[in-house]
């Protein structure tokens, strides 16, 4: 059932990224499929669910993946590749890049590497490796609520934000969900639905690194995380028909409110949907989901209060 191809498959869609799409974004679908994988397995899903998961994973790196004749030739050990993966990541921990993708894809890859023991030839870690740099001088993310990009790049973090003391993982978590379950609309647009969703993906991304025995790395990024959370805290007692400030390129007022999902992850009626119709929400139908059910088992007192709250993040 855990078909370590998958993970395999994934790291060569990171690996080759940049190189064969010309920017760093396609690399969400290898994340996600390293992420389904992880999903199936730390949740033990029933045989029935676990399929359907795995199938639609394969499904997306059918559609997504790059030649199969760059697959790695050569195993690098464990060890090499988290050394060059961590050195490059450090240089992108100075500030919030792109709602804390360098950190996602670093830690993602690392926990499937680490999963698989060894991967990759030298070509294939330095093009991870540069897929890292990439982000470096980046600004913090393109669609905001109450602030704009600059304002964002520029905000700091005060004692009157009342954010409690994070010490390891779980405190994260428990931090996270308590946020997720406190907003009273959560609206379908990049500036609101998808910061929340990478709410839940770089805190659990941080978790990863934690969990890994990087607990450094794990404190340098909380602050950028808690950047994220400060402004969607200027949203999260919003009501319907409320003014917004909205600086996005893309989203538009009004907006309009997410649905929320008939089912959950964790049931088999959620993916007898073909979430390929609208492509997996470029990844994030498996991203979401591994992270959110992870944060719930470090601190299950909290599923009852988010839940709600999380359908409407994978709701499409």
């Amino acid at each position: 059932m855990y078909d370590m191809s998958i993970l395999r498959r994934g790291l060569s869609v990171v690996a080759q990224c940049k190189e064969e799409s010309g920017d760093i974004w396609h690399a969400h679908y290898g994340v996600a499929a390293i992420a389904s994988y992880f999903f199936v397995k730390e949740n033990q899903l029933p045989i029935a669910i676990a399929t359907k998961v795995i199938a639609q994973s394969n499904a997306m790196l059918l559609k997504h993946e790059f030649s199969q004749d760059k697959l790695m030739l050569h195993q690098l050990d464990y060890l090499i590749t988290e050394r060059v993966i961590l050195m490059a990541l450090e240089k992108t921990m100075d500030q919030l890049h792109w709602v804390g993708h360098n950190i996602i894809y670093a830690a993602l890859s690392l926990l499937a590497i680490r999963e698989l023991g060894s991967w990759g030839s030298e070509d294939d870690l330095t093009s991870l490796e540069q897929l890292i740099h990439s982000f470096e001088r980046t600004i913090p993310g393109r669609s905001w609520i109450g602030y704009s990009a600059s304002e964002v790049k520029r905000l700091e973090l005060e004692a009157n934000d009342q954010f409690p003391s994070i010490h390891s993982a779980t405190d994260l978590s428990e931090f996270v969900l308590s946020e997720l379950s406190q907003f009273k609309v959560i609206y379908r647009a990049e500036a609101h639905h998808d910061l929340i969703g990478h709410m839940l993906t770089f805190s659990h991304s941080l978790n990863i690194l934690y969990d890994l025995g990087h607990p450094s790395l794990f404190h340098k990024g909380v602050p950028q995380l808690l950047k994220i959370v400060k402004v969607l805290r200027t949203s999260r007692d919003l009501l319907l028909g409320d003014t917004m400030r909205l600086i996005s390129p893309i989203d538009r007022i009004p907006l309009h409110v997410s649905p929320q999902a008939a089912y959950v992850p964790t049931e088999e009626a959620f993916w007898n949907k073909d979430h390929g119709e609208m492509d997996w929400d470029y990844g994030h139908q498996f991203k979401f989901t591994y992270s959110y059910y992870n944060h719930v088992r470090r601190a299950p007192h909290l599923a009852h209060l988010s839940i709600e709250n999380f359908r409407h993040i994978i709701s499409y």
